[in-house]
């Protein structure tokens, strides 16, 4: 069996780890490539003079039950949040606003995305670094991909139908990974793709991450991105049909389709590399999988009511166990949380398993996807979407 970041024919050649980031081929501007205003603001001073940021920290975060919601279900079994920094968060916010403001995103609805708080919740999630321009790569990223759910996959009242999703879907595939020029049919996509907010947002937010990331780094988010789409168009179907997957159905689904996608981004906010190599690996693979799954069951736990009351009622985990189980809402929160804690259980094993290995970039990781965990819970309690 080949080591840990191997491949069956060996480790690939080049270099890889801290430092190696600079090491990349010049960006290439075609007459086809549009200008794209990213939102990039230079390096500022932290905001806490006082504010010490362990950038390398390697020891785990300690676990503890966590009392969400109102208070009356099961605690969630989750890591302790590394970092509460409202000053950063309101400023990573404050970019971020005035930046969906320059792209068009949430027209007429720019108050209510202000309050959402995306800025917080990275500032929350993505603990390593306090530079406001690196966390902002993460905040509009996620705001891409959570315009992109609620305009296309979810909200009804947003223009979201099961039938429009698959090609809105392939647009958003060409708007964040350019295809090769296309003689006119390229005027054509350009000129659809710049007609639409969500697919200007994902292509500026896109073009914001090329500046801090890798060429791998900026493929792997691009590919995640894609693979969850499959899952998108599976739920569409599901509520095309107004057909209730089984949960077992929607858990293969929802794996695919959770914040494992956003943890793609944990190396490059805190500004090194996880080579692709470890990146890629089963075991690595797996405990990434867990930490996305467990925080994609928070989300369901505080979305149950949302989702609910849509004209076209989304799949959440919580609502598929009662109508499976014929048991109370309250019975299958009961479930999912349970479902939760051992998600994060494995997680937790698979961290230990992975302990040995002598990489400082995989330990590093491995820590971002527990304050991810940390960060996503203490946001969905705190943020306006969710009340």
């Amino acid at each position: 069996m080949p080591e840990f970041g191997e491949t069956p024919w060996g480790r690939l050649p080049g270099p890889t780890g801290l430092g190696t980031t600079a090491l990349r081929l010049p960006v290439m501007e075609t007459a086809e490539t549009p200008a794209v205003t990213d939102g990039h603001q230079e390096p500022t001073p932290s905001l806490d003079p006082g504010l010490v940021v362990r950038r390398y920290g390697l020891t785990p975060l300690p676990y503890r039950e966590r009392e969400w919601g109102d208070g009356s279900y099961p605690p969630l079994y989750i890591p302790e949040t590394v970092r509460v920094d409202e000053p950063l968060g309101e400023e990573v916010n404050r970019r971020l606003v005035e930046w969906a403001e320059g792209v068009g995103l949430h027209e007429g609805r720019i108050d209510a995305f202000r309050n959402t708080g995306y800025g917080r919740m990275v500032m929350l999630a993505h603990a390593d670094t306090d530079d406001p321009d690196l966390l902002l790569i993460a905040a509009q990223m996620n705001t891409g991909w959570w315009a992109a759910d609620d305009y296309y996959a979810d909200e009804t009242d947003l223009g979201a139908t099961p039938t429009e999703l698959p090609p809105r879907l392939a647009l958003v595939m060409s708007a964040m990974d350019p295809p090769p020029p296309a003689g006119h049919y390229t005027a054509e996509l350009e000129e659809a793709i710049s007609a639409d907010p969500v697919l200007v947002s994902l292509r500026s937010a896109t073009a914001h991450l090329t500046r801090h990331a890798t060429p791998s780094q900026v493929m792997r988010a691009c590919n995640t991105t894609f693979q969850m789409f499959v899952s998108w168009t599976a739920s569409a179907a599901w509520r095309y049909l107004e057909t209730l997957p089984p949960v077992w159905r929607y858990l293969a689904a929802r794996q695919h389709d959770s914040f494992y996608t956003s943890m793609t981004l944990i190396d490059v906010v805190g500004e090194y590399e996880l080579p692709a190599n470890l990146f890629y690996d089963r075991r690595f693979h797996t405990a990434l999988m867990q930490a996305g799954t467990a925080s994609v069951l928070v989300n369901d736990l505080f979305s149950v009511e949302r989702e609910a009351a849509d004209e076209l009622p989304d799949s959440n985990v919580v609502l598929l166990i009662a109508a499976e189980e014929k048991c109370s809402i309250r019975e299958a929160t009961e479930r999912a949380v349970a479902l939760h804690n051992d998600f994060v259980r494995g997680f937790e094993a698979s961290q230990r398993s992975l302990a040995a290995v002598p990489s400082t970039e995989l330990q590093r990781f491995l820590r971002g996807a527990q304050a991810w965990m940390a960060g996503c819970l203490e946001w969905h309690g705190s943020s306006e979407r969710y009340r």
